[in-house]
């Protein structure tokens, strides 16, 4: 699944087609590997799979650059050198040789897709695929935290769906979305920035294990789970930005 699929987008995916008009800028790709190494840090990279792209505008290209780690390199194990600049539609090597995986196709989809969005995060998370496969067929909301940061619901994709390999069902839901829940498969998450994504990967982390562990304490205790209700949870999507990004007001001289 984390090997270059040469089929998938045309001939043009992973050409390897330097462009002397894009400059590697090693402050993005220093930010990119803090990132990768913070999601590293908390648990939630398996082996080489998963991975992580950041778009930057680029005049020569309207959709923008990928900054994404190459097939064959875990989150874990990749430094700034290894990585590897994609256009969005095509997936043209445009800075360095090396392959990009298959989920990079979803990724440029979803950015191709989502202008507003700057990263995405896919990961192949423990708890979240466990959490699913115990029988559960959503992750519920128990605190205030989700919604204010993620501002849309999450999408869920059946077990037999694979948007890494074929992109085309992602066009009929990534609008309303900012998280797809992949069954057996883990999760997808994006952001305006990369600070974005990676505080609504960290949000959904939490709400699965609270998930877990309020379903295992009310097993035990013979209560019910309490969560909170979709039409809360709507309430605080569309309030998102006020609570968590308020924009700063300056006073005028006294």
């Amino acid at each position: 699944m984390d090997t270059p699929t040469p089929g998938i987008a045309g001939s043009r995916l992973n050409r390897v087609a330097p462009d002397p008009d894009v400059v590697f800028d090693r402050s993005v790709g220093e930010t990119y590997i803090r990132y990768a190494q913070m999601l590293n840090q908390r648990g939630y990279v398996q082996s080489s799979l998963g991975n992580m792209v950041i778009r930057v505008p680029h005049p020569k290209y309207p959709e923008g650059l990928c900054y994404v780690k190459p097939q064959g390199l875990s989150l874990e194990e990749a430094c700034v050198d290894d990585l590897v600049i994609t256009d969005v539609p095509h997936g043209e090597l445009l800075h360095g040789d090396r392959a990009t995986t298959v989920g990079h196709q979803m990724n440029r989809e979803i950015l191709r897709l989502r202008p507003d969005v700057g990263c995405v995060i896919h990961l192949h998370h423990d708890e979240t695929i466990a959490f699913l496969a115990a029988g559960f067929e959503e992750i519920r909301s128990t605190s205030l935290t989700f919604s204010y940061l993620m501002q849309k619901p999450a999408h869920y994709l059946p077990a037999h769906l694979n948007v890494e390999e074929d992109v085309d069902p992602i066009k009929t839901f990534i609008q309303d979305t900012n998280c797809v829940i992949m069954r057996r498969h883990g999760f997808t998450v994006l952001g305006r920035t990369v600070s974005e994504a990676y505080h609504r990967t960290n949000v959904l982390v939490s709400e699965v294990k609270r998930n877990i562990i309020v379903e295992t304490l009310s097993a035990v205790r013979g209560t019910r789970a309490e969560y909170l209700s979709r039409a809360d949870m709507q309430w605080m999507f569309e309030r998102g930005d006020a609570v968590v990004y308020p924009e700063a007001k300056r006073g005028g001289a006294q």
